[in-house]
């Protein structure tokens, strides 16, 4: 799976809006809209803050495991 479907599955399975995770991580709602869409990938700022918002590692959110804790 790539890094865009996983951020959009791991946003829709905990029911949040992607406004919210945008509030939630310090971006705007049309950047989690283009990391969704796979037209942006996240700086590594981003991805640490996407990955410990959602409890995953780094590793899980961008495809390389499935495992979603180490």
């Amino acid at each position: 799976m790539k890094f865009n479907e996983r951020l959009k599955k791991l946003r829709t399975d905990g029911k949040e809006t992607q406004k919210a995770l945008a509030q939630a991580i310090g971006v705007s709602t049309y950047q989690i809209i283009r990391f969704e869409k796979g037209e942006q990938k996240p700086g590594f700022d981003n991805l640490w803050a996407l990955a410990d918002h959602f409890g995953v590692t780094v590793d899980y959110l961008m495809g390389r495991t499935d495992e979603k804790r180490t």
